[in-house]
C-alpha cells in the first residue's frame, strides 16, 4: 500500500502545497484512494478516543505571508525568507539591507520585524510558519465583546481583550504560528516534517507564537457513539463504491489527465471539479457530472481553437479536441464510480471537520463583510501520519471558497 510519505513526493519534501483528501485518488489512483480511506478511518478512531490512532492533527491558520526562519547550514547565520528559500539560488534575508534591496511597503516592514524578533528565539533548524500580525492588531467590539483582532488574509482572528492570550497579543510586536520543521545539511535537500516542536525555543514577550497542534480547550473533541457510527456508515459506503472502480481504467484515465498540460491544462477533471467549488455547487449527480465533464473538455479546448490565429494552429487544436473528447467519453462509466467515491469520502470528511469545528479553539474566527462581522470556522485542518510524516488537508472547500469571494479581505480595508 502507498505510504503517506509517498503522497507528498511531488512536493520534493517541501511543505509548499498540500492536497485535498478527496483528490488523492486523482493524484495516485487506486493506491491514493485506499490511503484516503485509511486516513479517515484513523481520524475517526482518534476522535472516538482510540489512542492507537496513528494520526496527529494540526489547525490550518489563514496567515500570510508564509515565513521561513532558521539557520543557513552553509554559513551558520540566521535568516528569514519567503517560499523561494528552497530555490537553487535561494533568496535569504540575513540583514535589513538585504530586505530593503528586495522588498517594499508593508512586506518590507513585516520581514524586518521578523528578522529582528525571530533571531531571539534560538531556532536551530529551519521552521515554516504563517505570519498572523505585526503592527496591524486592531481593537473591535463584536456582539458586545471587546476583542483584539488581526486579519492576515481572509479570516479575522479575535482574542478577548481581558484574556491571557489577549494580554500576550497586546505586548507582542509579531505573531506567528509555526507548523513545519525542516532538517538537512543544505537548504535545497532539506526534508519537511509536519509539525513544529517549539517547547525549547525562547519566549520573549515581544513574540506571540504557537505551534499549529489541534487543541481542545473545551473538552468536546471526542465523538459520541452516534457520531462515530455515522462516520463509519459513510466510510462503509465509500469502501463499497471504491471496490466498483476499475483500477485498469482509472490508470488509463489518469494517464490521459497527465497529458493535459500547457494550453489545455484547464481541461482536467480537477480543474472542472474546482470550478464547481468556486461556484458553490455541490456535485449531487455523479452521472450528470461525468457526462458534463465531456462537455467541459470540449469547451476548454475550444478556447484554444478560438485563440489560434493560423489555420494550422486551429487544426491542431480541433484534432486535439476530437481526440480528447473521444478518449474521455470511454471513461464515463468508471468516472461515475470515482465521483461517487469522492462524494462519500467528502461526506465522511465533512462530519469529521464539523466535529473539529465544534470545539473551541485558541481564538474566535470571523469574516468581515459589508454588514459587519460574521462567525466562520477555521480555514481547516491538516492530518499527519505519525509513522510516515505525510499529510493531507481537511477543508470545507465550499465554505472557504465562498468566504474568499465574499469576505472583505485585509487588503480591501
Amino acid at each position: 500500500m502507498i505510504s503517506f510519505s509517498q503522497l507528498d513526493e511531488d512536493k520534493g519534501g517541501k511543505n509548499l502545497h498540500l492536497e485535498h483528501l478527496e483528490d488523492e485518488i486523482l493524484n495516485y489512483g487506486v493506491e491514493g484512494g485506499r490511503a484516503a480511506i485509511n486516513f479517515l478511518r484513523s481520524l475517526r478512531d482518534m476522535l472516538a478516543g482510540n489512542s492507537r490512532s496513528s494520526i496527529n492533527m494540526t489547525v490550518k491558520w489563514d496567515g500570510a505571508p508564509a515565513i521561513f526562519a532558521g539557520i543557513d547550514p552553509s554559513d551558520g547565520k540566521f535568516f528569514v525568507a519567503k517560499k523561494s528559500v528552497f530555490n537553487v539560488n535561494p533568496k535569504l534575508y540575513k540583514t535589513s539591507a538585504e530586505i530593503d534591496a528586495d522588498l517594499s511597503g508593508a512586506l518590507n516592514e513585516k520581514f524586518k520585524v521578523a528578522l529582528s524578533e525571530f533571531s531571539k528565539l534560538g531556532i536551530k533548524e529551519v521552521l515554516q510558519g504563517d505570519l498572523m500580525f505585526t503592527d496591524d492588531v486592531s481593537k473591535e467590539t463584536i456582539d458586545g465583546v471587546s476583542y483584539y483582532t488581526f486579519q492576515p488574509n481572509t479570516i479575522v482572528y479575535a482574542v478577548p481583550v481581558d484574556s491571557d492570550m489577549g494580554n500576550k497579543v497586546k505586548k507582542a510586536k509579531i505573531g506567528i504560528v509555526w507548523h513545519t520543521t525542516y532538517t538537512g545539511k543544505e537548504l535545497q535537500s532539506m526534508k519537511a516534517s509536519f509539525g513544529a516542536n517549539i517547547s525549547g525555543l525562547k519566549k520573549p514577550s515581544s513574540i506571540w507564537m504557537d505551534d499549529a497542534t489541534y487543541k481542545d480547550v473545551s473538552g468536546r473533541a471526542t465523538m459520541t457513539t452516534k457520531e462515530t457510527a455515522s462516520v463509519t456508515s459513510a466510510l462503509s459506503n465509500t469502501g463499497t463504491t471504491f471496490k466498483k472502480i476499475s483500477a485498469v481504467q482509472l490508470k488509463k484515465f489518469l494517464n490521459l489527465q497527465d497529458s493535459m498540460t500547457g494550453a489545455i491544462a484547464g481541461a482536467s477533471l480537477k480543474t472542472y471539479n474546482n470550478s464547481k467549488v468556486r461556484a458553490g455547487e455541490k456535485i449531487t449527480n455523479p452521472k450528470l457530472h461525468a457526462k458534463d465533464y465531456e462537455k467541459w473538455v470540449g469547451t476548454s479546448i475550444q478556447k484554444q481553437i478560438d485563440k489560434a490565429k493560423s489555420t494550422a494552429g486551429k487544426k491542431k487544436y480541433t484534432d486535439m479536441q476530437k481526440e480528447y473528447v473521444r478518449e474521455v467519453s470511454k471513461h464515463t462509466n468508471n468516472l461515475v464510480q470515482i465521483i461517487t467515491f469522492q462524494n462519500y469520502l467528502v461526506d465522511a470528511k465533512s462530519q469529521i471537520v464539523n466535529k473539529l469545528n465544534s470545539v473551541k479553539g485558541l481564538t474566535d474566527t470571523f469574516i468581515k463583510t459589508a454588514n459587519g462581522f460574521k462567525v466562520t470556522n477555521p480555514e481547516g485542518y491538516v492530518a499527519i501520519d505519525r509513522v510516515s510524516g505525510g499529510a493531507v488537508k481537511l477543508v470545507d472547500r465550499m465554505e472557504f471558497s465562498f468566504n474568499n469571494f465574499t469576505a472583505v479581505k485585509a487588503w480591501d480595508k
